[in-house]
């Protein structure tokens, strides 16, 4: 079997196989403490963004970001069954028998698309998390979508249907947040969000979730992320000091603030760390759509956002320095 593939949590996972190599430094393991659900933490219609309710929609997500760094929105537009359909191919896919994953894997070797197990770091890592993932690069879409799997068969198809769905929502709401901060019309739509790309991540169950985690302490570099999350709860951001977890709510999304958006609004609004958390019982996975710009993009607060009163907090810098910064503290 191929080396990489046995790597994989997903091929050997039985529910009762735990490696030392799994086991998450002391101080840093989510134990066996409850953690509390935010059931409130904000919900947002989108559907009254188009009315006259719209100045009312941009302030709460503006007040969820500088707050929580996190909110759910409804009334999306990105129709439900196409959000059930990307979640199931996504699961069919890490179902493959370890050899078809294997074949896919040399067959689409490109970095459009890439089969990894914990982080992208594997090799560097101190430990492992319990997950096993899959990146797609989704610009230019038609070209992307030729380096994905063809397995399963409607894989291509529901994804890049997808994948245009949460683009058109992630501009949607990127204009929202650039109303709120008082930025000109498009200003998120050029080099800023160019290189977006899709992660769907797949937790099986864990022997121990007490000893591991699916995803470490970490904060995103982008400018905002877009989740798609089954009813298995396993997302959580530190509130206050806590790791409050994020109670799913059927077909909404997750939209989380990155750095590189924090550095934009001077601080305004703000990226919060989070992590995955696993269970014993049940498979967990989830789809992140990532909008973030090419790595050689340079990043610091809009000028509009600047004043006297309101002098920069932060040096400009490049986007792949945000992306080492945070790969760094993600494999810790």
């Amino acid at each position: 079997m191929n080396q990489i593939i046995e790597k994989h949590v997903s091929t050997w996972a039985d529910g009762k196989t735990f490696p030392a190599s799994y086991v998450v430094p002391s101080g840093k393991r989510p134990g066996d403490n409850v953690v509390p659900t935010v059931p409130n933490i904000p919900v947002i219609d989108l559907s009254k963004s188009q009315s006259s309710h719209r100045k009312e929609i941009v302030q709460q997500i503006i007040e969820a970001a500088q707050h929580f760094g996190f909110f759910q929105v409804i009334n999306h537009g990105v129709p439900w069954r196409l959000m059930d359909d990307a979640i199931g191919v996504f699961k069919e896919f890490f179902e493959l028998p370890s050899e078809e994953k294997s074949r896919i894997c040399l067959e689409e070797q490109s970095r459009k698309f890439s089969l990894f197990t914990s982080s992208s770091d594997y090799d560097k890592e101190t430990h492992h998390f319990w997950r096993d993932a899959t990146t797609h690069s989704c610009t230019p879409l038609e070209e992307c979508i030729q380096y994905w799997p063809s397995k399963p068969l409607r894989y291509r198809e529901v994804v890049g249907n997808y994948v245009v769905n949460v683009r058109e929502l992630g501009s949607r709401l990127l204009e929202l947040i650039s109303e709120g901060l008082g930025l000109e019309h498009g200003y998120f739509a050029k080099e800023l969000s160019q290189e977006p790309v899709l992660v769907a991540n797949h937790y099986p169950p864990c022997p121990d979730p007490s000893l591991t985690l699916g995803a470490g302490k970490h904060c995103d570099p982008n400018l905002i992320t877009i989740l798609l999350q089954e009813d298995v709860p396993g997302l959580q951001f530190v509130n206050n000091g806590e790791w409050i977890s994020v109670e799913p709510i059927p077909y909404a999304f997750v939209v989380n603030i990155g750095l590189q958006l924090q550095i934009i609004s001077n601080g305004k609004l703000r990226s919060m760390e989070h992590r995955v958390v696993t269970n014993a019982v049940k498979s967990r996975t989830t789809s992140a759509y990532f909008i973030e710009p090419r790595k050689e993009c340079f990043i610091e607060p809009a000028k509009a956002v600047l004043s006297a009163e309101n002098p920069s907090n932060y040096k400009g810098v490049l986007y792949k320095e945000l992306v080492k910064i945070t790969r760094a503290a993600f494999i810790e």
